[in-house]
């Protein structure tokens, strides 16, 4: 099969100037290729979906861009309405049934298996939010995956008849036909309760493994944890941005460092997985300054997170930021001093971390100053290979397509204070390669106020195997192949 004739062919009878996709070309002819196989390449179908746009409680901060009325429209708090999410959110009505029936159709034409879903949740401070509306919007973020798996993947539907819905083609149709495609799901949607789809998902064909929310530090206590916890959250990402309360106050954030220290503590004792988001570049920063942060934030216990998502300070239009910028009042880093600061980060971040991402989703186009690239990362893997510098970090050992030398595979263990409680981390790597395969986060917590968790109790806060998503009852190439068990055996011990 020559798939560059075929591209060519469809280009010529479709009439639209351009060369297709693989996803147009697996519609079109049933081909079965596999489409951006990296999106799945971590072990799970990453679903992300956005709120209603609303104001964060505390108000603005300098930098944010977004938000009802904004100078992007009408759009969730810190987004433009232009990146990947929040478009399907916008062309979706923020509706969490459609958006993930529409993500998780997408997947499908991927040649992709979605079973294993990792849900995100976007737009803002969630727990923020009116309650019934936090429990509803779950609420249907479950009912579609449940409703998907029975629909689709068990053939009650004919997935012809829906093609029409898929992300794909949705440049393609009209206002009015986009509308009567949105009611056909809709009609699906019904009504139900969280607790129903939460014990439907247990068994679905599409399940949820993994739920993220994100969250401020002053709203993420003990009220806002139970919450999240009655929801089903696993891993909850808190916007940090700094260590310095007086850059906090500069940029009119509403919450000290010490919301930052509780929170994680909190999230810690209740054996939740807890990622920064952190924002080098700020007002009242200085290079020198981030890098003894990015330095504090594994040397002292107070914090010692999971994860990180580091987002070098961008200039936008509409914000209060960007009449700083124009008046002179502040620079944003140029590219070359975000990418040191993050190589530095990097060089010394421990084996226990994961760094998820290092730039925002958005567009240079709609930016008007700072990082001037969109593709950051790859930039600083290239200085850092040419520097012979390596980042140890979970994301730059995972497996992804490595070849594995499974007589190396051994089990390792590693022990440190976190939040003044004790974390074990539990890891099956290929020694020789330095991959890393599966692990699992152990804790024993400092000072837990959930009833079930006592002085006494240890805890498992993630449990994760890498490797391309699996579906279940098959063995994949890392997936189903006994690591969990292990980990999990060893945590009991």
């Amino acid at each position: 099969m020559n798939i560059e004739n075929l591209r060519t062919e469809f280009a010529r009878k479709s009439k639209k100037g351009r060369l297709p996709k693989n996803i147009e070309l697996n519609i079109k002819n049933k081909l079965g290729l596999i489409s951006k196989p990296v999106r799945t390449l971590s072990g799970v179908a990453p679903v992300a979906i956005m709120t209603r746009p609303e104001m964060c409680p505390h108000g603005t901060c300098t930098f944010c861009p977004g938000g009802p009325g904004s100078f992007f429209g009408n759009v969730p708090k810190s987004y433009t309405g232009n990146e990947p999410a929040s478009m399907r959110a916008v062309r979706n009505n923020f509706d969490p049934y459609l958006q993930v029936f529409n993500r998780l159709e997408h997947y499908v034409l991927l040649n992709q298996t979605p079973e294993k879903v990792e849900l995100i949740i976007m737009g803002g401070t969630f727990l923020a939010y009116d309650k019934k509306y936090q429990d509803e919007f779950i609420t249907y973020a479950l009912k579609a995956m449940n409703d998907f798996g029975e629909l689709f993947l068990d053939k009650k539907i004919d997935n012809e008849k829906f093609k029409d819905f898929f992300e794909l083609d949705m440049e393609f149709k009209s206002l009015e036909r986009k509308e009567k495609l949105h009611n056909k799901i809709l009609a699906i949607k019904g009504k139900s309760t969280l607790e129903k789809e939460q014990e439907r998902n247990e068994t679905s064909k599409i399940r949820c493994v993994a739920f993220c929310a994100e969250t401020r530090p002053d709203y993420c206590k003990e009220k806002e944890i139970n919450q999240m916890l009655n929801l089903g959250v696993t891993r909850v990402e808190i916007g940090v941005q700094s260590l310095e309360d007086k850059i906090l106050r500069r940029i009119r954030r509403g919450h000290t460092v010490k919301d930052t220290i509780e929170a994680t503590q909190l999230l810690k004792d209740s054996f939740l997985k807890t990622i920064y988001h952190y924002m080098p570049g700020l007002p009242n920063s200085s290079i020198e300054k981030d890098m003894d942060q990015f330095k504090e934030l594994f040397s002292n216990q107070n914090f010692k997170p999971d994860g990180l998502k580091i987002y070098p300070c961008m200039v936008m239009k509409g914000t209060k930021l960007y009449e700083e910028y124009k008046k002179g009042k502040f620079n944003p880093l140029t590219t070359e001093e975000a990418s040191d600061i993050i190589i530095e980060a990097k060089r010394n971040i421990p084996t226990y971390c994961r760094i998820y991402r290092i730039q925002r989703d958005i567009g240079t186009k709609y930016t008007e100053a700072g990082v001037d690239m969109t593709n950051l990362r790859q930039y600083i893997q290239n200085k850092m290979k040419k520097l012979n510098l390596k980042c140890n970090c979970i994301r730059c050992r995972e497996p992804q397509n490595k070849k594995i030398s499974w007589d190396d595979v051994k089990l390792k263990k590693i022990s440190y204070k976190s939040s003044n409680g004790t974390e074990i981390f539990l890891s099956m790597e290929d020694l020789r390669n330095n991959i890393l395969l599966g692990f699992a986060r152990l804790r024993m917590p400092y000072k837990p106020f959930r009833p079930e968790i006592t002085d006494n109790s240890a805890g498992i806060r993630e449990v994760h195997v890498y490797g391309s998503s699996t579906s279940l009852g098959n063995k994949g190439d890392v997936q189903h192949r006994g690591l969990g068990l292990q980990l999990i055996k060893e945590a009991e011990k």
